[in-house]
């Protein structure tokens, strides 16, 4: 196996290196427990920094394809159920997974043989809430509206964003645009799934962005992802069997629930939702976070995606569905590609939204549905309106075609990094008796007690200081949990109200006064 790095080309040196020992792993030319040469001397041999190397062996190891072994070094994971899915996608589809090729760019370039260099040891080598009736409750307030509360001083909602970035002027400026030069067509019902133009963009961007394979025949635009599970209740049928995560995103939990669908919570291990209980269990859907996973964090590797892709092609009436929540904001290397974008067979419904990107205000969602599932929706729900007004989504269209979107979302990661950071900064004193888990992407992080303390105390210690944290058990189906769990959102708070908030759940929580 040889790599070939560009220099001067479009693609960074170390997505070059990731993506090229992926592409040599999913096709089966780095095999199962193979080592992969030190970060160091491979950074040595490739001649570039070994940051370069250490940010392409991070992402490999986030999205599962590799595990570091202390002491030993990187391994290639076992991949047995992607060849298999493979198989059955050339079988059904005639097709198979494309990798990109960098060793077809044309210019200059230099080939390594990274299988060579594995088994080469160098001397010296190091290898590297609210609860109501035992529920999670959504705030109904957003923070600035918590100051009328006077005993909130500092409310840390893993809800809540940031709006002080936004670009008012630019979204200004395109909707007057939109009005002045507005026809007739502009002010009429438009098409059910939403404008052509917007789908158009849409699909590119989740492309590039996080490798959906989609047309813009297969997107449904509408007002929120409330709205689109209710299409899809009327798409899938009544009666339903879904498997849910737990913990898992209660409203979701609840929209279901009032579908009267048969819910099955399945419990998470460190991968994720665990496949062996859909079987059993005889479920037709299962509802999925794997990018990242609300409330855990907890980021799918590839071989959970496949053995999960490999449970739904097992039959014709199975299909997962991926809530893309939150992937937009990964603070180390680069997004987590969709579940979707492994899918061979048509079994996963994609939903996302502009929400927590953009503004909650925007109420703009989008579902991916499989052909099959198109061609029902075609069939029995075509005669829905689309609920997202047409200006809302010319201005929309403008906003990301334009690339308002990208530049806004470079300098909202660059914002909530900066938080991210300062938050993990302020949390130090609490590692004796607390460990932190769900850092490196999203908008919060968990914090678990290490010692005897019930999460009811930790939250209430907190309240009693002014502080807002929100307890992950209520999110739980099940009554027993391991250690008290909560969470600590940084997404709507001002860099001083982290440092305060923090500050005060030290006095809660008695932090710094151990012997």
């Amino acid at each position: 196996m040889t790599i070939r790095l560009q220099t001067g080309g479009s693609a960074c040196l170390y997505e070059q290196i990731y993506e090229h020992i992926k592409k040599e792993i999913r096709e089966g030319k780095l095999l199962a427990g193979e080592r992969l040469p030190s970060t160091r001397f491979l950074a040595e041999y490739l001649q570039v920094s070994r940051s370069t190397v250490d940010y392409a062996y991070s992402q490999l190891l986030a999205e599962g394809y590799i595990e570091s072994r202390p002491y030993r070094g990187y391994f290639v994971c076992s991949m047995e159920e992607l060849v298999g899915m493979e198989d059955l996608g050339r079988s059904a589809v005639g097709s198979q997974i494309h990798g990109r090729d960098d060793t077809e760019r044309a210019g200059g370039g230099q080939y390594y043989d990274i299988r060579q260099l594995g088994d080469r040891k160098q001397p010296g080598d190091r290898y590297d809430g609210t609860v109501k009736d035992g529920e999670w409750m959504e705030p109904v307030v957003s923070e600035r509206a918590s100051t009328d509360q006077p005993h909130v001083r500092c409310d840390f909602s893993p809800y809540d964003i940031d709006m002080s970035g936004f670009p008012f002027s630019v979204w200004k400026k395109i909707t007057k645009n939109i009005l002045t030069y507005a026809n007739s067509d502009l002010f009429s019902r438009g098409q059910a799934q939403g404008d052509y133009e917007l789908r158009v963009t849409i699909s590119r961007y989740l492309h590039s962005s996080r490798g959906v394979n989609c047309s813009p025949e297969q997107i449904i635009v509408g007002a929120g992802n409330d709205y689109l599970l209710m299409l899809l209740e009327k798409i899938l049928g009544r009666h339903v069997r879904i498997a849910m995560e737990n913990p898992t995103y209660l409203r979701s939990y609840r929209i279901f629930q009032s579908f009267a669908y048969d819910i099955v919570t399945v419990d998470m291990d460190e991968y994720g939702m665990r496949v062996e209980p859909l079987e059993r269990k005889k479920v037709q859907a299962a509802y999925v976070m794997p990018s990242h996973q609300f409330p855990t964090g907890v980021v799918m590797p590839i071989r959970r995606r496949l053995e999960l892709l490999r449970w739904a092609a097992g039959a014709p009436d199975r299909y997962l569905i991926e809530d893309d929540y939150d992937s937009e904001f990964r603070f180390r290397g680069k997004p987590i590609p969709a579940l979707q974008a492994s899918d061979e067979l048509g079994k996963v419904i994609y939903l996302g939204s502009f929400s927590k990107s953009i503004a909650p205000a925007i109420r703009v969602s989008f579902m991916v549905l499989p052909e099959p599932l198109l061609q029902v929706y075609k069939r029995d729900c075509a005669f829905y309106s689309c609920t997202v007004s047409r200006i809302d989504q010319s201005i929309l269209n403008e906003f990301i075609r334009d690339g308002y979107f990208e530049r806004h979302l470079n300098k909202m990661r660059k914002i909530y990094r900066a938080k991210h950071d300062l938050m993990l900064e302020e949390l130090l004193p609490f590692q004796k008796r607390f460990t932190v888990s769900g850092e490196n992407a999203g908008l919060h992080l968990l914090l678990t007690a290490r010692e005897q303390m019930s999460e009811e105390e930790l939250v209430c210690r907190a309240e009693e200081q002014g502080v807002k944290v929100y307890g992950l058990s209520a999110g739980m189906r099940m009554t027993e949990t391991k250690a008290a769990t909560v969470l600590l959102g940084f997404g709507g708070l001002a860099p001083e109200q982290i440092t305060e908030g923090i500050r005060r759940l030290k006095t809660a929580w008695e932090i710094g006064t151990e012997k």
